[in-house]
């Protein structure tokens, strides 16, 4: 139940583009993108390497000789503008990189803020780009290894876009780490520093009163002092909305997507912890009718908690279909039966005590894990509404799948256990191990590593490329796949320093 994580803040525990650019926009941009980076050792380039872009008016046959550090940043910024233009990003010219028996050259190694660009570009792969693996692999060994070599200031720089590459990261999350890691010389980056931290400050401010508003607002739900066992984190909550709707003209949308993504965590408290198998399946069976006559045969905390969700529903749709002439009632009742049905699956299986296939795991789960909040961005966006675009968003498209699997196998890796939960839950790790006589944790471990990044380039393919949503809802599914490592990011008191810091200064 991934999105419903129990990992709390002061304890661990495991469980939750710019728009096309022409040419002539995309030509002066790389002519004007020149750091001041010192390089000390030059990339080289086979000559006459053919472009397949036909969009960008540049020749197809370009000379390139000396490929220097300058260069391979522009590569990178060229590469991530292809992408999102929906064009094939010349995987070839990663090629040019190797040697004459397909490795990448040796003479590389030396070129630190190159092999960090060649890292960077690896991100944006998808599947079938094994070169890019490669290159990946390749960079993160050599730079890894050269940290014990570098100043203090080169190796933080590093270390950053090791652990967080720039197109798998928050940047509102991350601006901390970057916007000291230049000096004086670079005059004009400083300025943009300083405008960096007045943006990040005017922002910080807007999310200090939105989560006032979310405070009060579950104050006056009461659900905190009704259901004396489920969390009380309307903070932590309101983190998940902030990484989707990170525009600050959205706080509209950040409030009202904070109200689902409460009753995730309420309804996975009521499977793993209350709730008993026949109570849980008669609760499911009133979430699939919506039958608000029904929950009178339930428990209180259930009926609580039912008229809860109705009210909420209610209230969003309405909001929508004022907004937007579209009332996604039905849609959004769907998701929730959807989920419901999930939890039951896996609190039938954790009552039998037999464990699932991995396989059958990952199915249910890639629904348990509540993402299919997506729904409800979709809605509270209004973009491009249709019947046919509902339809698609109600049958789990990959850009939703996608984004579910890297949730559901981050929240698998995590080891710890909540200091207030009770419940059982289950995990991919498990279920692989127990398939697999004679794995390791280790072995499990690498398996699910593996499938978060095919997860990745199925995601890169859903929103890199024309997709039939709006580029604000692509956004929104690459910030919450984002926002899962800072989810479970433990240090070795199993706290999450990262995400704390930040939601600290919101307090």
């Amino acid at each position: 139940m991934a999105l419903s994580c129990r990992a709390s803040l002061t304890g661990g525990s495991s469980t939750p583009f710019p728009r096309k650019r022409t040419s002539e926009i995309v030509k002066p941009t790389l002519a004007q993108f020149k750091p001041n980076l010192s390089s000390t050792q030059n990339w080289s380039i086979a000559q006459n390497h053919r472009f397949p872009s036909a969009a960008l008016k540049y020749p197809k046959t370009v000379d390139i000789d000396d490929f220097d550090i300058e260069r391979a940043q522009k590569l990178k910024t060229f590469k991530h503008i292809l992408r999102k233009e929906g064009e094939d990003p010349f995987q070839g010219v990663f090629e040019n990189f190797k040697n004459k028996e397909a490795r990448f050259k040796q003479k590389l190694s030396s070129d630190i803020m190159g092999l960090m660009s060649l890292y960077e570009a690896s991100q944006l792969s998808i599947k079938g780009e094994d070169v890019l693996d490669e290159a990946r692999d390749y960079s993160y060994q050599l730079l890894s290894s050269s940290i014990g070599n570098l100043d203090y200031n080169q190796a933080r720089l590093v270390r950053n876009s090791l652990d967080h590459p720039h197109h798998k990261s928050l940047a509102s999350f991350m601006v901390k780490n970057f916007v000291n890691d230049w000096d004086e010389k670079n005059g004009w980056i400083n300025v943009l520093q300083e405008l960096a931290k007045i943006e990040f400050k005017m922002v910080q401010s807007q999310h200090q009163n939105e989560v006032n508003e979310i405070a009060k607002w579950w104050k006056d739900l009461g659900l905190s002092k009704e259901l004396k066992f489920a969390r009380d984190q309307p903070l932590k909550w309101y983190t998940w909305s902030m990484s989707c709707f990170t525009d600050p003209r959205l706080s509209e949308q950040r409030i009202e997507l904070t109200k689902p993504i409460s009753m995730i965590y309420i309804i996975d408290d009521i499977f793993d912890v209350c709730g008993t198998l026949d109570e849980l399946i008669c609760f499911t069976e009133v979430i699939n009718k919506w039958d608000i006559a029904a929950t009178e045969q339930l428990p209180d905390y259930m009926n609580i908690c039912f008229k809860a969700l109705d009210n909420i529903t209610n209230a969003i749709s309405y909001k929508i279909y004022n907004e937007h002439w579209w009332n996604p009632v039905d849609s959004l009742r769907r998701t929730w039966a959807r989920l419901c049905n999930a939890f039951l699956v896996e609190a039938r299986w954790f009552a039998s005590g037999k464990l699932p296939s991995a396989e059958e795991y990952l199915k249910n789960g890639i629904v348990s894990s509540g993402v299919h909040v997506l729904v409800h961005i979709f809605f509270l966006l209004g973009q491009g509404i249709s019947k046919e675009k509902v339809e698609l968003i109600d049958h789990n498209p990959g850009i939703i799948s996608s984004t579910a699997t890297i949730l559901r196998l981050w929240d698998d890796l995590g080891s710890a256990k909540d200091e207030n939960q009770d419940g059982n839950d289950g995990s991919y790790v498990e279920c692989y191990m127990k398939e697999n006589k004679g794995s390791t944790f280790e072995d499990a471990q690498n398996r699910v590593l593996h499938m978060i990044s095919e997860a990745w380039k199925e995601l890169n393919e859903e929103c890199l490329f024309p997709n039939s949503f709006s580029a604000t809802f692509s956004k929104a599914s690459l910030n919450i796949a984002r926002m899962v490592p800072l989810m479970y990011s433990y240090d070795d008191k199993h706290r999450l320093p990262d995400l704390e810091e930040y939601v600290k200064s919101l307090r």
